[in-house]
């Protein structure tokens, strides 16, 4: 129950809200993205996923909650159920001149504790500890940025960001939150509408990340762990994908100790890919864990 502690004590630092909502489910295991309702103070309520016996949090299959940006800029977070799904969504700070955001693990407990945030005027700020970091300028030019894990063992994870050629860039995080200067990665990756990745999905320990192109066809780049070559040539996982318009890594949602990947579909269904730990298949078929999702610009 530690780890479920942990990631409580870092939900509840983030959740201080400052348009706190009251908050609705349907059914048991599926989340409804509803509309606000009464204020409320933002609390967690992950009740199942308290109980002992489960996975604790690795950098390999990590525990992040998803969140939720509304055009007004106010955030929503979500925590696993316990039971395959997502428990009901709280209420925290509203970010208006937030662009994107990616959610952190910087000591590589297994466990969120922080998001580095992208603003509209390209500022790049890091949050944590309650706290709100600047630590670089410039990523306008960024379009794409997610945070896979750590790449080549280091104590701290990796952050990659695409720019509007289609380069991809690792920029390697500190323990104050700051950046190494960028290394490329390559290029060609403008090819792909959505890229996402969270913790190992082969079953080797290293991360991956999944990619899907503009046919709808998605690609798996498993980690190396060598730094001078970070992924492998892409393997083909399936076709049919154009009917997400937004993939998310959060790690491990169903608590099995495998990352998992989340999609919402073009109604604002949100769907879970549970991983199996296999290269050659890394997902189980679909299963729905929610509803109105469509309502956030942003998840992560």
């Amino acid at each position: 129950m530690q780890h479920f502690s942990q990631r409580r004590r870092g939900l509840i630092r983030l959740a201080t809200a400052v348009t706190a909502v009251a908050l609705a489910t349907t059914t048991a295991g599926t989340a409804a993205a509803d509309t606000p309702g009464a204020p409320r103070a933002a609390e967690p309520t992950a009740r199942a996923a308290a109980k002992a016996g489960q996975p604790k949090p690795t950098p390999a299959a990590p525990h992040h909650f998803l969140s939720g940006i509304l055009p007004s800029g106010q955030m929503y977070v979500y925590l696993p159920d316990g039971k395959g799904g997502l428990d009901t969504r709280s209420g925290a700070y509203v970010w208006p001149h937030l662009r994107y955001a990616v959610s952190i693990d910087p000591d590589q407990t297994g466990s969120q504790d922080g998001a580095y945030h992208v603003m509209d005027d390209g500022t790049l700020n890091l949050w944590r500890h309650g706290k709100l970091k600047k630590v670089a300028t410039g990523w306008r030019p960024y379009d794409s940025v997610f945070s896979p894990g750590t790449l080549g063992g280091a104590k701290h994870p990796d952050l990659l960001g695409r720019d509007k050629q289609g380069v991809l860039w690792r920029f390697q995080t500190k323990a104050n939150g700051t950046l190494a200067p960028r290394a490329r990665i390559g290029s060609g990756w403008g090819q792909f509408t959505q890229i996402a990745g969270l913790g190992d999905l082969s079953g080797d320990r290293k991360p991956d990340i999944v990619a899907r192109d503009k046919q709808g066809v998605l690609w798996l780049y498993k980690g190396t762990g060598d730094l001078r070559k970070p992924f492998t040539n892409r393997a083909r996982i399936g076709g049919g994908w154009n009917q997400f318009n937004k993939l998310v890594a959060t790690g491990d949602v169903d608590l099995d100790g495998r990352s998992d990947l989340l999609a919402r579909d073009l109604k604002g269904g949100l769907w879970l890919y549970k991983g199996t730990g296999k290269a050659a298949a890394p997902f189980k078929a679909k299963v729905k864990v929610g509803t109105g999702f469509n309502q956030y610009r942003d998840l992560f």
